[in-house]
């Protein structure tokens, strides 16, 4: 029986960002030079894939430092973590290594500049998501108000609305945030901005190339955790851009084959977590059903490579 033909549109960039890349390769660094088993606060990054694979090799994901050994390295996941907690790590003697990306570190730099200068803060971003939890972790208690919406800009109670500064989560919409920012500076015309958007050139890149790319698909598939943020976004992107149905997949087997039933495109980009051999692994699921024909969109060059921490380049 002949297979029905569909073009898979194949946004670039997608997948792995330069931080993710790097905290990957640190966890791997760190069990070759210490051997296993390597302590992880948290998921390393949100791919259940990525995680998995670490396991195997040795890593053990815990999510307080109570669980790890006082003689074991431990390693602070690329979401970043409150102040308090390498400080505790020090205290208690422990050897360890900051995952954290690079481009989160600048927002914690940037937050605790504002503060130094007298100014409150106010974070856009998610709720309990790690990241946040992170930045709002580098000042201390009520330095760091959050809002998720711009409902939440009308209702926030700020000390003082001419000493206000704001930070963002680095995997947000961009243009969601873009809104909350207008709503911002709307209700606290003083407020500061940071001197670069937060938001990261990754995240800003991929959804970039789903918004080339959604219009052209009759579906659109992201390869990602439910519990990423920039992967969800990329879903909310795609359904904004024009795509009827955009999907959250975590592998080829959370695939919803009936709703994909008389497509003749198809959009497939990555969260900045998702591995690519996950992305192959989908295209080739749709190769068994289908005579595929992959067509790449490409809106970006990516060359950012961030370096791992001294400890790792060490010899012993």
């Amino acid at each position: 029986m002949t297979k029905p033909p569909l073009i898979i549109h194949l946004a670039a960039p997608r997948g792995f960002c330069a931080g993710v890349d790097r905290a990957i390769k640190i966890v791997e660094m760190a069990l070759e030079k210490w051997g296993a088993p390597v302590y992880v606060r948290h998921e390393i990054v949100h791919n259940k894939y990525v995680v998995d694979d670490l396991r195997a090799k040795g890593a053990v994901f815990v999510e307080e430092l109570d669980d790890c050994p006082p003689d074991r390295p431990v390693i602070f996941s690329a979401h970043g973590v409150p102040k308090s907690v390498p400080l505790e790590a020090a205290r208690r003697q422990m050897l360890f290594v900051d995952a954290t990306c690079p481009l989160v570190s600048k927002v914690h730099i940037e937050a605790a500049r504002h503060h130094e200068a007298g100014l409150q803060m106010i974070m856009i971003g998610h709720e309990g998501h790690p990241e946040t939890i992170g930045t709002m972790g580098q000042l201390p208690e009520g330095e760091v108000l959050l809002v998720e919406t711009v409902e939440d800009v009308a209702r926030v109670a700020v000390r003082d609305p001419a000493r206000l500064a704001f930070v963002t989560q680095t995997t947000l919409s961009v243009d969601d945030t873009a809104e909350i920012v207008a709503a911002l500076q709307a209700r606290f015309p003083a407020i500061v901005g940071p001197h670069k958007e937060d938001i990261c050139y990754a995240t800003t890149n991929r959804q970039e190339a789903v918004k080339v790319m959604a219009p052209m698909a009759d579906a659109m598939l992201v390869v990602g955790a439910p519990n990423s943020s920039n992967s969800k976004r990329l879903v909310e992107v795609g359904a904004r851009a024009g795509c009827r149905y955009a999907q959250l997949v975590q592998r080829a087997t959370d695939i919803d084959w009936r709703a994909l039933e008389g497509i003749r495109s198809l959009g497939i980009t990555a969260g900045a977590s998702a591995p690519e051999v996950l992305v192959n692994e989908v295209i080739d699921a749709f190769r068994e059903r289908f005579e595929v024909t992959v067509k790449p969109v490409v809106t970006a060059e990516e060359n950012v490579e961030f370096k791992v921490p001294r400890v790792l380049r060490e010899t012993a």
